[in-house]
This record gives structure tokens, sequence and C-alpha cells, in this order.
């Protein structure tokens, strides 16, 4: 499992790192990284958005005996289950590897700020789609932006912060 890990890590840093000289006189690796991984991340949680919205769900509520849950909010969900690992895995293994932080500290520090880009992503498609009325993909595109902004900055200042500058 670890040779699988190696080789996958490698392979992701090759191909990631492979493009970075176009953007080297516009961001460090570590932000090319991150907005690469990210992006990747983004893409696909917006893909099984969409397919998940459209097609599994064909824009129809679940009824649970104790709630119902309307269905841009469950594709957000669905989306979530695929996304989460995926974007720890890169964070930790190809964007932030000089963290100093043991894994399970980390992925309790990774959930909290992911936990915090659930309710942004809520709170957002919430107030775009039911309040605003606009389409759910183009408000899922929307709220992506401001989580985004708000994950990197917690990310690399909380969950995956380097060792010299870690103090808790």
């Amino acid at each position: 499992m670890r040779k699988l890990h190696e080789h996958l890590r490698g392979f992701i840093l090759g191909v990631v790192d492979l493009f970075y000289p176009l953007f080297r006189m516009v961001m460090p690796l570590q932000t090319f990284r991150y907005a690469a991984c990210g992006g990747f991340n983004t893409l696909l949680d917006i893909t099984i958005f969409f397919i998940s919205y459209n097609f599994i769900l064909e824009k129809q509520p679940i009824h649970l005996s104790f709630l119902t849950i309307r269905p841009h909010i469950a594709a957000f969900l669905i989306g979530f289950t695929v996304t989460f690992p995926i974007g720890f895995y890169l964070s930790r293994y190809v964007v932030f590897q000089e963290t100093s932080v043991g894994k399970r500290r980390q992925i309790r520090k990774y959930f909290t700020v992911v936990l915090g880009c659930v309710f942004l992503n809520y709170g957002f498609l919430k107030l775009f789609v039911e309040v605003f009325k606009w389409y759910p993909t183009p408000s899922k595109l929307l709220t992506t932006v401001f989580v985004v902004v708000f994950s990197y900055l917690s990310q690399k200042n909380y969950t995956f912060r380097p060792a010299d500058n870690a103090s808790s």
C-alpha cells in the first residue's frame, strides 16, 4: 500500500509540477500546487453536484422519515463524500508536505476547516437557490469562489501550517 501511495503521490506531483514553469512568475510553487489540486477537486465536486442533481436525484428532494433534503443540498452532500478524502490526500501529500503535525491531529483540523466549508456551502446554496431563486449549478459555482478563498487561507494557516509557525 505504501508503494502505491508513493507512486500515486509522485505521479500527481509530476503532472502538477510539469505546468508550474508557466506560472512561476505569478505564484510560489505551493500556491500553484494548491490551485491545481484544489481546482481538480473543485471541478470533481461541481461535476458530481451536476450529475447528482440532474441525473441521480432528478431534481427531486429526498424524503426521509424525519426530514426532507432538498435536491441541491443532497447533491452537495453526495459530492462532499467523494471530495473530502481526495482533498485531504492532495493537501497532505501534494500541497502541504512540510507539515510536522501528525496525521490524526491533522485530519481533525482538516475536518474542522471542511466543516466550516460545509456550512458556507449550505448557507450560500440556501441563499442563492431558495432566497434569490437562482439556478442550482451557477449558485454552486459562485459559492465555490467564496469557499475556496476561505479554505485556502484556513488550510495554509491552520491545518497544514509548517512546524516553525505551529503553536497549537
